[in-house]
């Protein structure tokens, strides 16, 4: 095929996968209410961000005196290649319907039809915010062509990044096919590395906060100076235009040389991961037999809840990626981890206990409660046509999110008195921690089956289901202010520092009347929608 046909084709090929994005949002209810949060929060955003934008405009005298333009130009490109390599492991490493579709065109169509359909999405959700602030940049800056040139800058960067983070996505999928005890590998050092991140920014906010750290010499650490000149010829017939530089447009030249370059590597790269069988060893060649592992050992055995907790265990151990949306817990663990730095003596250690208390909270419902429904969905009719009666499945799910949180709540407070935690404080923090992690698993079940999620998505190049990020947000506030209340009334109650008073006792108890009714309601609602979900 020529590659006039082949770019017709991908023309079609991007319309539809666009258009099919389009309506996946379009009929359904769950998406448009995250698309509305979504709106309002960048909405409310720009109320502030578009006033600035027109003031900076007004007043800016030159591109060098522009805040943080410089380390925002270096990272630019090194954000949209990361981010285009992710969405390809995570969405576009291969097509929709992909026999039909490789059999009709040509790779080469595919790829750019992907791509394509990518960079169309990218440009609804990012392009228009940033079209809006340039806007009124431009208005304040009183130049018409500034939006001309700032696209006529930003358009080979993003197609340069959109074809080469393809072929990286493309490669490293690969790779994983080939290796796939390395894409475990790097799934678990991806996690840790963002925990890393996350902790190292907190830290890196609090020395420049204290002086420690000078800001000019960690952004100008963060320039690169060709890719900042190159970014200078946006301001090209505008009031702040200076001399072209060689460097500047060395880069755009290497961009337009580099992107149908790296369209070549792309095609090829994904050709051969579409037509090329994934190679299998020895033991995966063999029969396909049950290697065991569903046995519950004591103490699960001992009732058919435990026994069915264990089967989740079992699963979630063999397919990690359903704990995917637990990365959400990352961004909450910075600030602890800065108040960890700055702690000492025996408030290091009550901190200590008091985290473990909190994150056991957390995975006790995060883990296996916040979609029932969607994660039984495949196996719905064995569940539900079976004589297991829906509040032993119920319980098989609150069972299993305890076996992995009341270790962590029981086991933290405890070996935190090696960190200076008094004794009696120790065992406090782990006697409520268990309460706690029980009221949470049991709200988590009622909250996830309000809500439930059955579409697959591909994560790091795995099907899997993930909760409603709505769920998720309303189980973190929830869980964590109840959380983070009753340990501080936990800490005031066994430091001595809270005295029993008629009050206190009456707050304590609608405390606890409150956490475990709203818990118990939760899971008797979970159960009835066990009781009435149809089969379609």
């Amino acid at each position: 095929m020529t590659l006039r046909t082949d770019l017709a084709h991908a023309l079609r090929i991007a319309r539809a996968e666009f258009v099919r994005s389009v309506r996946g949002y379009a009929r359904d209810r769950r998406r448009l209410l995250g698309l509305a949060v979504a709106l309002l929060f960048f909405g409310g955003n720009l109320l502030f961000t578009l006033p600035t934008a027109y003031v900076l405009g007004r007043t800016v005298r030159s591109a060098a005196s522009i805040p943080y333009l410089g380390p925002a130009a270096t990272a630019l490109p090194l954000l949209l290649v990361s981010l285009a390599a992710l969405r390809t492991l995570e969405r576009i490493g291969s097509p929709e319907a992909e026999a039909l579709l490789l059999s009709t065109v040509h790779p080469r169509a595919v790829v750019v039809g992907l791509v394509g359909a990518e960079i169309a999405r990218l440009a609804v959700w990012f392009g228009l915010p940033i079209a809006a602030v340039v806007a009124a940049f431009s208005l304040g800056l009183g130049s018409p062509t500034f939006p001309m040139t700032v696209a006529f800058v930003l358009l080979p960067l993003l197609c340069w990044a959109a074809v080469w983070g393809y072929a990286l996505g493309v490669g490293l999928l690969r790779l994983f096919r080939w290796l796939p005890a390395l894409g475990r590998a790097v799934k678990i050092g991806g996690f840790v590395g963002m925990l890393a991140l996350v902790l190292a920014s907190q830290s890196i906010g609090r020395r420049l906060a204290d002086g420690t750290l000078s800001a000019g010499a960690l952004l100008d650490a963060f320039t690169f100076g060709p890719l900042m000149e190159y970014v200078a010829l946006a301001f090209v017939a505008t009031p702040l235009s200076r001399p072209l530089s060689p460097s500047g447009v060395a880069v755009l030249l290497l961009l337009l040389a580099l992107t149908p370059l790296g369209l070549a590597v792309a095609t090829r790269s994904a050709t051969t991961l579409w037509f090329t069988d994934a190679p299998e060893s020895e033991s995966a060649t063999r029969a396909k037999t049950s290697s065991g592992g569903f046995g519950a050992p004591r103490p699960f055995v001992a009732t058919k809840p435990g026994r069915i907790a264990w089967g989740h265990l079992v699963r979630a151990v063999r397919h990690p990626q359903k704990f995917s949306h637990l990365v959400m817990i990352v961004f909450f663990l910075g600030p602890i981890g800065t108040t960890f730095v700055q702690s000492s003596g025996e408030a290091f250690g009550a901190l200590a206990a008091a985290t473990g208390v909190g994150l056991a909270t957390y995975l006790a419902g995060a883990t296996f409660g916040l979609n029932p429904l969607g994660d039984d969905r495949p196996q719905l009719p064995l569940v539900l046509l079976s004589g297991t009666p829906p509040r032993t499945q119920i319980r098989g799910r609150v069972t299993a999110g305890l076996a992995i949180a009341m270790p962590l709540a029981v086991l933290v407070p405890l070996a935190s008195v090696a960190l200076g935690t008094a004794p009696a404080v120790a065992v406090a923090f782990a006697a409520v921690g268990v309460p706690m992690c029980a009221a949470a698993s049991l709200f988590s079940v009622g909250l996830g089956a309000s809500y439930p999620v059955y579409e697959e998505r591909e994560f790091w190049g795995a099907e899997t289901v993930v909760p409603s990020t709505l769920v998720m947000m309303a189980y973190l506030f929830v869980v964590g202010g109840g959380t983070v209340i009753g340990l501080v009334a936990t800490w005031f109650g066994a430091s001595g520092a809270l005295d029993p008073t008629p009050l206190v006792v009456g707050g304590v108890a609608v405390y606890v009347l409150t956490t475990f009714g709203v818990s118990y309601g939760s899971y008797r609602y979970s159960v009835r929608r066990y009781r009435r979900y149809a089969l379609d």
